[in-house]
């Protein structure tokens, strides 16, 4: 609890010599805070009462002190409303053009450094992230698995408030959820979510700018996800929360996103949401089909059996025929050719999913200068 300390000084004649007296006890800091010069008297002395005391107040919270300090942290794409993240999108691309530009003075992390914690693994994410943040002139540590083994060899808050006084941002990819919950509500510094398994927001930004690029806009666009009910289509759904488009999740039964998260965007009312079963029907007049592994990292003893369950919800030409001539493909990656998509759509003229890649990097430097205030 911070405390702060109040003193006044009153003189009265006495025979005594000097002497302090306090109207409540002092801790060991308190009394550090009231120091006092020697003082010379003769008799009569002078006695001079010094009455202190605490006044106690409730402690900042990090989240409290970043707030005020104008930093934020970036965990679901639904802590943010309409006007923000189109506000991120749009420096996105202002940020983007620049890189592209080959412009090299627009340095507004200069002298900043961040901590990049991964309890996963990735190429797009480690890469995308220490780029980004490099060509803007700041500089990335990677901390691997075994750098820190947050939750095990050290707990999560005391990670958060060690990397805080360390470095002013913190990106980190981990497992659970609840992991990029307490680092940011333990660290003093703006926390980047890089992914968990209930969401992976930074991707859906990026997904988002390279649907605006290509397709011209977001708003109103069809939007058909097929496969696994996973994080990413927790991530649409939030986005779908914010932002008004037309977002279909085809899965197989039993395979749906989490029914809190389809609830809550439904609920918001901004968008037209379905979770639905049939490929062929769903993919009907999509601006965008988008899928992503059927197993994911730490799902791998289940991939022979999601194998067979998932069966004819590959992404193939046909299924893309269904969507349109105007459908553009799109792909989290990392892909396993010929299971949930071919290679032919993958290397299709309308596929997108290596622009999609390269918007990691954009979108993100989008996201921490605005967690960063600058």
């Amino acid at each position: 609890m911070a405390a702060t300390i109040s003193c006044h000084l009153s003189s009265v004649s006495s025979p005594d010599t000097v002497s302090l007296s306090s109207s409540s006890s002092l801790s060991r800091g308190a009394q550090n805070i009231c120091r006092f010069s020697g003082v010379s008297v003769t008799a009569p002395a002078i006695r001079r009462r010094i009455s202190c005391q605490i006044v106690s107040s409730a402690p900042s919270s990090p989240a409290n002190a970043k707030a005020k300090a104008g930093l934020k942290d970036f965990l679901h794409i639904d802590d943010f409303d309409k006007e923000t993240i189109l506000k991120i999108l749009e420096r996105a691309k202002e940020v983007k053009a620049l890189v592209k530009s080959g412009e090299r003075t627009y340095l507004p992390f200069k002298g900043k450094t961040m901590a990049m914690i991964f309890a996963k693994p990735s190429m797009r994410t480690r890469v995308s992230f220490e780029t980004g943040f490099y060509l803007l002139g700041g500089h990335a540590l990677y901390l691997g698995p075994d750098d820190i083994q947050m939750g095990k060899r050290e707990e999560t808050r005391d990670v958060a408030r060690v990397l805080s006084r360390y470095n002013d941002i913190i990106m980190a990819r981990v497992f659970a959820h609840q992991d990029i919950l307490d680092l940011a509500n333990n660290a003093s510094v703006p926390v980047i979510n890089g992914l968990t398994d209930f969401n992976h927001p930074c991707q859906i930004m990026a997904d988002a700018l390279t649907i605006i690029e290509h397709v011209g806009q977001l708003e109103g666009t069809k939007v058909v996800y097929v496969g696994d009910g996973n994080n990413i289509v927790h991530s649409w759904l939030l986005l779908a929360s914010v932002i008004p488009f037309h977002f279909v999740c085809v899965c197989p039964r039993g395979f749906e996103p989490d029914p809190r998260t389809t609830k809550k965007a439904i609920k918001a009312g901004v968008s037209k949401i379905e979770i639905v079963n049939d490929p062929k029907e769903a993919v009907k007049g999509a601006d965008v089909v988008y899928s992503d592994v059927w197993a994911s990292m730490g799902q791998k003893e289940e991939a022979e059996y999601r194998r067979r369950v998932f069966q004819g919800f590959q992404v193939d030409e046909e299924l893309m025929k269904l969507a349109g001539p105007k459908a553009y493909f799109m792909h989290c990656l990392p892909a396993e050719r010929g299971v949930e998509v071919t290679d032919g759509v993958i290397e299709a003229p309308n596929s997108v999913v290596f622009p999609q890649a390269e918007n990691r990097m954009h979108a993100q430097n989008a996201i921490m200068l605005h967690a960063l205030g600058l």
